[in-house]
């Protein structure tokens, strides 16, 4: 049955401005019925939209809400379906048993996204014998697949609010599994390229999607532990990939770098597609309330989305556009992008600096390389054993503020291990004379990895925090400039290498890194004033800490 178009402005209740805080902490003490931005339609529904319907679980299973029609022009009661009270079709009720269960599936495919997007760096000499190619050209698989990282997420991001999580999970897992065969049999690189590209582009949806999925299940008190273990994957997964990678090209050949890849993504496949359920509470309202206006014969149950009166053309404007409009525009998405650019051009840059150090200056095979990520993985997972530690003391600062914290003390894990960075980075430089033990430029990695996990959080959260409602965006506008820089660092890697000496090529990158450590500072004493100049960033006035 078709929804007549209404005007959401004349909505009456606890109607949602633009100004409205959109809580994202993962705190106990936010406001009762304050919204949690990731589990929201916001990029679909219009900014005036009342959200209590996916916030509040009603005895009814409804709210009333009169809202004036553009079709007869009068106030009318409309039926805004919700969950009920323990409602069992509630993610946030599910068993916390079947919960982690979900959880581990989704962490499990970003690794494997992650793994797939690093493996392949173990032999690169592989394709350049056997189809007589320049070593630039092959390194253009790695390049490929990254650019995809980036193009994908402006697609499915608002795919999975129209349609839903597991849909955009099936689909673009099922296409990358689709795609990693031609990978493994090809005749040719340019065969390689092509399917290259297209699994980066399908592989980017699990990335994209994990955090909503996570806010879906969990409640925002209980997500910390969750989102930590989310977090190590995508950093274990290219820490793993060079590891395996090496052993596997050592002992079967190039080609069965793509083979694994078929396996593990063909696993997560399977497992997401047939043992995770939709979790995405707009989709799974609109199918109730679709339900419910058959089976009662009523128009009037529905739901924001569909009740949402923007045409098309506005809603791809913003999905296309206000990405790059937060991008040049905010000088906080700016600079928070290009900062986290520099770390994933770093973590892709390691990829080629190894074998250029262990290989190159010391004659390593790749098996034997492939086990200098070790410290650079065990970084990552103690780094990810410490996330509750730091959700802990945010749970602290927001207390302090009511539970509605400047977002800049988002970035105080930030500000202490932005040091990190250049120091691996230092060590790793310093170390790589072929003379030096093989431990000094390993060691390297250990501080790197536990530093990447608490940056890329705290930017993803100061993101979020400081745009709430354009969050969605800021985040996309991150990931496709990172992707874009990520991307290109890989090709001219080696050469830089070559020119500058294994020393100062390292040294090079940890001044780079050294640079950035201003960003978060900067951000912390003068991001509140940019966020009042600033037209999307959101300034709450009840900033101000509680007197004792």
């Amino acid at each position: 049955m078709e929804i007549p178009r209404v005007d959401l402005a004349h909505t009456t209740g606890a109607a949602a401005s633009p100004a409205t805080s959109f809580s994202t902490s993962d705190s106990e003490h936010d406001d009762v019925g304050r919204p949690d931005y990731l589990d929201l339609p916001v990029r679909v529904v219009s900014d005036t939209a009342d959200f209590r319907e996916y916030t509040e679980e009603t005895a009814a299973g409804e709210i009333i809400k009169p809202i004036k029609s553009n079709v007869t022009g009068k106030m009318e009661d409309w039926k805004m379906v919700t969950f009920t009270l323990d409602d069992k079709d509630n993610p946030k009720n599910w068993s916390k048993l079947y919960k982690w269960y979900c959880t581990m599936v989704v962490a499990w495919t970003c690794f494997v996204v992650a793994f797939a997007s690093s493996v392949i760096t173990a032999d690169i000499e592989g394709p350049i014998e056997d189809f007589g190619i320049k070593r630039e050209i092959s390194l253009l698989v790695i390049t490929v697949f990254v650019i995809g990282f980036g193009l994908g997420p402006m697609v499915f991001a608002p795919m999975s609010e129209m349609f839903g999580r597991r849909p955009v999970y099936a689909v673009t897992l099922g296409i990358a599994v689709v795609f990693v065969i031609p990978c493994a049999v090809s005749k040719n690189i340019g065969t390689l390229i092509a399917c290259r590209l297209i699994d980066g582009i399908a592989f980017s949806a699990p990335m994209t999607l994990v955090g909503g999925t996570l806010a879906d299940l969990w409640k925002s008190e209980e997500r910390g532990v969750p989102m930590a273990a989310f977090s190590a994957a995508p950093f274990i997964g290219p820490a793993i990939g060079p590891l395996a990678g090496g052993f596997l090209a050592d002992n079967c050949g190039w080609r069965w770098l793509y083979w694994i890849q078929l396996i593990l993504s063909f696993i997560a496949w399977v497992l997401i597609t047939f043992t995770v359920p939709e979790t995405y509470a707009p989709i799974l309202l609109k199918q109730r309330a679709a339900k419910l206006r058959k089976e009662e014969n009523d128009p009037k149950y529905t739901t924001e989305a569909e009740l949402d009166p923007r045409p098309t053309s506005e809603k791809l404007r913003i999905f296309l556009f206000r990405p790059f409009q937060l991008l040049f525009l905010e000088p906080i998405v700016l600079f928070i992008s290009l900062y986290m650019s520099v770390l994933y051009g770093l973590l892709y840059m390691f990829f080629v600096a190894y074998p250029v150090v262990y290989q190159g200056g010391k004659g390593w095979s790749a098996s034997s390389t492939g086990l200098m990520f070790i410290p650079l993985a065990i970084g990552v997972l103690m780094s990810a054993a410490c996330a509750p530690f730091v959700n802990k003391h945010y749970l602290k600062i927001s207390a302090q503020y009511g539970g509605r914290p400047p977002a800049e003390k988002r970035l105080i894990p930030m500000m202490w291990s932005c040091w990190l960075i250049p120091i691996g980075l230092f060590i790793f430089a310093w170390t790589s004379y072929p003379r030096i033990h093989w431990i000094g430029p390993a060691m390297g990695g250990w501080p790197v990895g536990f530093g990447f996990i608490f940056l890329y959080n705290s930017a993803n959260n100061y993101l979020v925090d400081t745009y709430q409602h354009q969050a969605a965006s800021a985040l996309a506008a991150k990931t496709f400039i990172r992707s874009m820089w990520g991307a290109c660092t890989v090709l001219f890697t080696e050469q830089m290498y070559e020119r500058l000496g294994f020393q100062w090529a390292s040294s090079l990158l940890a001044f780079i890194a050294l640079a950035c450590c201003a960003i978060p500072y900067a951000f912390y004493f003068k991001g509140e004033a940019i966020r009042r100049f600033s037209r999307y960033a959101f300034s709450d006035d009840e900033e101000t800490p509680i007197k004792a």
